[in-house]
């Protein structure tokens, strides 16, 4: 019986994969834990954990390095959430180009008298806009989401430019051929009416829109971020805002100094508050974690890497979680050796500083094995799949 421990309310669409194998538990000393925003930089990570989950992509509140030495995989759900962000990136186009919640706020100030159409004529253009169509759009990050903004995008009659010089190979797949795949952010930054950012949150994006950029771009740029708070310079963005040199900034990270500068509309972090995004980031996330467990297959983790043997059918299989250091197989290999355990699939990944090894065997793995392998210096967990 494995068990798991939610630490936010996660969608029982997802849950339900769990199945009679697993027990909830309202302790954090689980096989598993399930998390969406919940702070865990603080927690007590004990050492029954195997596994974290996260219902989503950002994985800012999980502990990393802590999880990594000890040997927990930590693992997001890329693109379950993707159409839900997708949608509101093109709704924060639209309201930035636009002033509809300015024209509805006015709107509701005024009197219900038999005059308000009258006055509405004679008001409206005050709230007047410009459409999106034949405007250039710079994407900045074509995973997921940037994808699927892009090509909606393009759709819409919209001039795409898309910078990832990382992008993976399904993702260029999945790109629209109308869209302009560009080497040089200057490009984005000199060329579009509006930029959206959509890269993880790192040392290296930290801030990476900053006077700089800005200076760069056309005067009444358009601004969105839907993807980490940290991405855009607070300080540079404000002064843009009130200096005119950015017309909008649309972003779903509310912080106080930004919700009170004008020209910013804001959003209570909704990206991927709907109910289709949930289930499928549930789904998604319990899913990786049975495989996980019942299997020791590895996906979507963001700490160590995919290994993937299949379902378990082997008489044994043992997982094991380790750094990344020389001479690890051969002495795996030795200590199965010395216990008589013949091996007959070995599948080792390395990620970084840190590396995981599946290895399937044609007799049972006793528990004195595990011990031995354990007393390998860089070893940090090691499990036997039942």
């Amino acid at each position: 019986m494995f068990t798991y421990h939610c630490l936010n309310n996660i969608s029982d669409t997802g849950l339900r994969h769990f199945g009679d194998a697993y027990q909830q538990v309202d302790t954090s000393d689980a096989d598993a834990i399930l998390v969406r925003s919940a702070n865990m930089k603080e927690m007590d990570l004990s050492p029954n954990i195997k596994a974290v989950a996260r219902a989503g992509a950002g994985v800012n509140n999980i502990p990393l390095d802590a999880c990594s030495e000890k040997g927990i995989v930590v693992f997001n759900t890329p693109g379950a959430n993707a159409n839900g962000v997708k949608e509101l990136v093109i709704a924060g186009m639209l309201l930035a180009s636009r002033d509809i919640v300015g024209g509805i706020e006015w709107l509701e100030k005024q009197e219900t008298t038999e005059d308000l159409p009258k006055v509405v004529e004679k008001q409206k253009k005050q709230f007047a806009g410009n459409e999106i169509s034949g405007k250039k759009l710079g994407i900045i990050g074509l995973g997921a989401i940037g994808v699927m903004v892009a090509n909606a995008a393009a759709n819409l009659g919209m001039e795409v430019f898309g910078y990832d010089p990382f992008i993976s190979v399904q993702a260029a797949w999945s790109l629209s051929r109308h869209i302009h795949h560009v080497t040089n952010l200057d490009e984005i930054y000199t060329k579009c009416h509006y930029i959206t950012v959509h890269v993880p949150l790192s040392k290296e994006t930290t801030g990476m829109i900053d006077g700089e950029a800005i200076s760069k771009m056309k005067d009444g740029v358009v601004i969105l971020n839907f993807a980490r708070d940290g991405l855009v310079n607070e300080d540079a963005i404000v002064e843009a805002l009130e200096s005119g040199k950015v017309k909008k900034y649309v972003t779903d990270f509310v912080t106080p100094r930004v919700a009170k500068t004008k020209n910013t509309l804001v959003t209570p972090h909704l990206g991927a508050s709907t109910a289709e995004s949930e289930e499928n980031c549930a789904e998604m996330a319990v899913k990786e974690l049975v495989n996980y467990l019942q299997n020791g297959n590895i996906k979507n983790s963001v700490n160590y890497p995919n290994c993937d043997l299949g379902v378990c059918t082997s008489t044994g299989r043992l997982a094991i979680n380790h750094r990344n250091i020389p001479n690890m197989i051969a002495r795996l290999s030795r200590v199965l050796g010395e216990e008589g355990i013949n091996i007959t699939v070995f599948s080792n990944k390395c990620r970084g500083e840190y590396a995981y090894s599946l290895i399937d065997t044609d007799t049972e793995i006793p528990e004195d094995a595990v011990t031995d392998i354990m007393k390998i210096p860089g070893v940090l967990k090691v499990r036997i799949i039942k």
